[in-house]
């Protein structure tokens, strides 16, 4: 069972990590990619412990190639 759902929105584009993030309750930061999102994955791991979380969006924000420029294809928080 995932820690929490979290809305995309909710979520913060980490241009370092190339990914989007969002606080885990032990410190580091829960990740997913956009080629994650685009295969259709909704869980978020945390790299420093075992919480995981579903993250909540919609697949269309996510598909097609006319985002070539590695900026997420949506507006974030």
């Amino acid at each position: 069972m995932s820690y929490d759902d979290v809305e995309i929105e909710d979520m913060e584009w980490n241009e370092k990590l190339k990914a989007f993030t969002y606080p885990c309750p032990c410190g580091d930061l829960f990740q997913i990619t956009q080629e994650d999102l685009k295969i259709g994955e909704e869980i978020a791991y945390c790299p420093s412990c075992s919480l995981y979380i579903t993250v909540v969006y919609n697949m269309e924000d996510f598909l097609g190639d006319n985002n070539n420029n590695n900026t997420p294809p949506i507006s974030v928080a």
